[in-house]
């Protein structure tokens, strides 16, 4: 009798550490796994980016004068190729204040992009491919203003000496760095629109996060070109192949880039699709419109 008390009270040990494992692997796995059906997490109104104050989260790289700028209607020129073949360029170049990213050249791409560039919003992962070639980017819109974000850690340590040794070789270039505040402000926006810890859950904040929200900040109202839907990557048939970048057409595809990003575990990975999902939800509230393609 003893003994099959013994062997029962064995199997249930047994039964417990499995169901303890198969517990430990679903939380470690599931709690933070992207996508999300919808948004979670947002229990009001996020808030008015507007009143950030623009002024205290961006330093600028010399000197001591603050961002100042103001624009009633800007555009942001994402870096997709759903823009070539647009012929989208003096459409793009009427507009008041235009807004690109990274490393994204006009220089024979001008009928379809534009040229016009009032701010340049550049990751740290980027900062390189931009300040090495100065004819493109500083010297041929010497009106563009820079700003530059990054990890604290990074930017203070070498890329902001690097920004400032090549802005006091071009005297006309102006350049910010997102303050560490304002990054950490990037983060807990994030939380609050996905439900998601940014570093929990594995996730980098993608340039396209940051030109959104420094867009909305400075700009009355914000007209994007180029940035699909968050739908777009899941419809049936699926989308044609479409490279990533517009300068580079043997590039990666694009929804293969997204897709792969919003679904990994491991690793750091933007989340694409989520965050557009985000600026779905403030496409009203911040008087922002999407074309080419155009969103329902």
């Amino acid at each position: 009798m003893s003994g099959s008390t013994s062997q029962r009270a064995a199997v249930f040990v047994v039964l417990f550490a499995l169901l303890m494992l198969l517990i430990i692997y679903s939380s470690s796995n599931g709690t933070e796994v992207f996508p999300y059906g919808a948004l979670r997490g947002r229990a009001r109104r996020p808030p008015d980016l507007r009143r950030w104050g623009v002024s205290s989260g961006y330093l600028p790289v010399s000197g001591n004068k603050s961002l100042t700028s103001h624009c009633h209607q800007c555009v942001i020129v994402t870096s997709s190729s759903h823009l070539l073949g647009t012929r989208l360029g003096a459409e793009i170049d009427q507009a008041e204040c235009a807004i690109r990213m990274n490393d994204a050249p006009t220089t024979g791409y001008e009928a379809d992009v534009g040229n016009k560039t009032t701010f340049r919003v550049v990751a740290h992962s980027s900062v390189y491919r931009v300040l090495k070639r100065p004819q493109e980017f500083v010297n041929k819109t010497p009106e563009t203003i820079f700003i530059f974000w990054g990890p604290p850690a990074k930017m203070q340590k070498s890329l902001l000496k690097i920004i400032q040794r090549v802005s006091a070789s071009f005297p006309n270039m102006t350049a910010y760095v997102v303050s560490p505040g304002r990054m950490k402000q990037f983060d807990e926006l994030f939380r609050g629109e996905t439900g998601k810890d940014r570093e929990k859950s594995r996730s980098w904040l993608s340039t396209g996060w940051f030109t959104m929200v420094i867009a909305v900040e400075l700009c009355d109202t914000v007209h994007v070109y180029g940035m699909v839907p968050p739908n777009y990557c899941s419809r049936r048939p699926q989308p044609r192949r479409m490279a990533y970048h517009y300068y580079e057409p043997k590039g990666p595809d694009e929804c293969t880039t997204y897709i792969h990003n919003e679904r990994s575990r491991r690793g750091n990975h933007h989340r694409f699709i989520t965050e557009k999902r985000v600026f779905a939800s403030w496409a009203g509230l911040y008087n922002i419109t999407f074309s080419h393609p155009a969103w329902p």
